[in-house]
């Protein structure tokens, strides 16, 4: 069961929140968004991180007025934190409505290195 994300690995999850913020400010929608998937990539073992992810995309949703998007993160949403509790995540799943909930996906390289760090 995962509770906390490991001191390691916050350092890149909240560098890709504020890479998210950053380009929010500045109306750069699909830069934001990929920032928030990465941080869904790293979040996502770890119920906190995964839920509050989960959040920014519903909010991004209501932002872009996405309603795709807001329908689709509801349930994700709901039920995120507890998969991330009990450890079934689809690993490396991006996170958003355009992709299924539960299909695992490819990780970035530059992730995979990341991830890495919590088992060194």
């Amino acid at each position: 069961m995962n509770t906390y994300m490991p001191s390691v690995l916050k350092p890149y999850y909240y560098q890709e929140l504020d890479a998210y913020h950053e380009h929010m400010q500045r109306n750069r929608f699909s830069q934001a968004w990929r920032h928030l998937e990465r941080a869904h990539i790293i979040g996502q073992a770890y119920p906190y991180e995964h839920s509050e992810v989960h959040w920014l995309m519903l909010r991004f949703g209501f932002r872009i007025k996405n309603l795709r998007e807001i329908l689709g993160q509801i349930p994700r949403l709901l039920v995120g934190g507890v998969k991330s509790f009990v450890g079934k995540i689809p690993v490396g799943n991006t996170g958003g409505a355009d992709v299924p909930a539960l299909q695992p996906m490819e990780i970035p390289e530059d992730l995979k290195q990341v991830l890495n760090k919590r088992n060194a």
